[in-house]
């Protein structure tokens, strides 16, 4: 299968970016939503940055993606090491943590 070129434009303050080191994952039938935010240290209470709302198919290819630029990143850097899991808080709902 050949590979399609898109054209995509990224105006500056999008290309600066939004810190994130925490995120949620809900969802319903029709869509995926990822609330990307901001947890200080001790602090109990985070600030979502950023959300995306995508169709299932949409977080299907999203997951592919990510899958295999991780497999890429760790094949070049080494294996990432996760945190402990009782470094995250647990949040419950349709969803999980990212």
């Amino acid at each position: 299968m050949a590979e399609q070129k898109i054209d995509i434009n990224i105006n500056e303050e999008v290309a600066a970016g939004i810190y994130s080191n925490f995120s949620i994952i809900t969802h319903s039938n029709a869509e995926f939503i990822i609330d990307f935010a901001a947890m200080m240290p001790g602090m109990p209470k985070g600030t979502v940055r950023s959300r995306i709302v995508m169709t299932p198919q949409n977080a299907k290819r999203l997951l592919n993606a990510l899958a295999d630029n991780l497999a890429k990143y760790e094949e070049k850097n080494g294996v990432i090491t996760e945190n402990r899991p009782d470094t995250i808080p647990i949040i419950g709902g349709n969803g999980g943590l990212a």
